[in-house]
């Protein structure tokens, strides 16, 4: 075979790899790869998961994970001038701004749920917590059978609402449930003695107690009345880019850094996770 067929032939066979070379990006990696920036969505009145420290300067526990992340894209695409975007998002706008494309990656205190999955996709679990109540000390309500004939305030389009209400249902006690559209609105609604309860996510629940500095004002129930795994939402489907997160997420469950992280954000009110956090960092631990 003369020289110039030999290259003409290396040259038809190298074609096919690369267009699988210039094709490997695809949804929120090409997407990111082509604007040149990641759009991390986060809450900002979840403390201590996910919250705004003034002028749109995001921090917290998911927003940590978050960025770890963020930087792991920078690695996957070669790209050290990617720009990370914070997004502010509500309840009700967090999983329609992943659907259209307004953010990559939402950071908060998510539930991870099989009905969500049909709209959104989810990393593996960041945390594990359940409902909890949040009352005055001076009128302590240590659980949901305690609400009868009281008001108690909850955010809208959370699983939290869906688990008191059952839970209500259940108990067949007469409760008004008060919804609001924030935890700040719900926590204010508490202060004023509006409601005899303020229902959330516990771990978000110690997070106003921690950031309004009112440990010795509120009491916390022992009581938990849903079970609530919390994920990191991306768009459905997008395995390449889950894959990324999930990679970061397993080598800081590994390598103990996950502890180290929950402790800056959780330090206050425990410096050791609880059993069951502890279990869920090992079941995620996957091997590389």
């Amino acid at each position: 075979m003369s020289l110039r067929n030999l290259v003409s032939v290396c040259v038809f066979l190298c074609l096919p790899i690369s267009v699988q070379a210039a094709g490997e990006l695809t949804l929120t990696l090409k997407r990111i790869s082509d604007s040149g920036v990641v759009n991390l969505g986060y809450r900002q009145d979840q403390t201590p998961m996910s919250f705004d420290k003034g002028s749109n300067n995001p921090a917290g526990y998911s927003v940590e994970l978050c960025s770890l992340i963020a930087e792991a894209v920078k690695q996957k695409l070669d790209r050290a001038d990617i720009r990370i975007k914070y997004v502010p998002v509500t309840a009700a706008t967090r999983f329609s701004a992943i659907e259209s494309g307004k953010i990559d990656l939402l950071c908060g205190a998510t539930t991870k749920t099989l009905s969500r999955m049909e709209i959104v996709g989810f990393t593996q679990p960041t945390f594990v917590t359940g409902g909890g109540l949040l009352s005055h000390v001076d009128a302590v309500v240590d659980g949901v059978a305690g609400l009868q004939g009281k008001r108690v305030a909850v955010v809208a389009n959370t699983t939290t609402i869906e688990s008191l209400s059952k839970t209500i249902e259940k108990l067949a006690i007469d409760v008004e449930v008060v919804s609001v559209d924030s935890t700040g609105k719900g926590m204010d609604m508490l202060e004023r003695k509006e409601v005899a309860a303020f229902a959330a996510d516990q771990v978000v629940l110690i997070g106003q107690v921690i950031s309004r500095g009112a440990r010795a004002q509120y009491s916390l129930s022992g009581e938990l009345f849903s079970f609530e795994p919390f994920a990191l939402a991306l768009a459905r489907g997008d395995a390449d880019f889950q894959l990324v997160a999930d990679r970061v997420l397993s080598e800081l469950n590994r390598s103990g850094q996950i502890v180290k992280i929950y402790r800056r954000w959780f330090g206050s009110f425990g410096e050791k996770p609880p059993q069951a956090l502890l279990a869920m960092y090992q079941l995620n631990a996957t091997p590389r």
